[in-house]
């Protein structure tokens, strides 16, 4: 799914970063690829991260959870449950992006 939420991106004219674990990200963050949107699974592993909890916290996100995910979804997120289409993770994207001005 990440690869055509990127390709569909993409055909908008926006550059979308995969990335497959918090080192990713914080590897990236450290070369000073700083994301205008972050679109990441809601994993009890991802979630429990302090690099992904800042990087949430600090940069508009949408979350794709599912509905029986036993911890708790930052409420700075915007959250999507599965199951959800990859038009929906990107009309989200777009609204974000026109909302912050990026």
């Amino acid at each position: 799914m990440r690869t055509a939420v990127r390709a569909e991106l993409r055909e908008m004219g926006i550059e979308a970063l995969g990335m497959d674990s918090a080192e990713d990200a914080g590897r990236a963050m450290a070369s000073g690829t700083l994301p205008n949107v972050v679109v990441l699974e809601a994993t009890p592993e991802l979630l429990g991260d302090i690099r992904i909890q800042n990087l949430v916290h600090h940069f508009p996100a949408v979350m794709i959870a599912s509905r029986t995910l036993k911890v708790s979804l930052p409420d700075t997120a915007d959250v999507l449950y599965r199951p959800v289409r990859i038009a929906e993770i990107v009309a989200r994207v777009s609204e974000l992006l026109a909302r912050d001005g990026a």
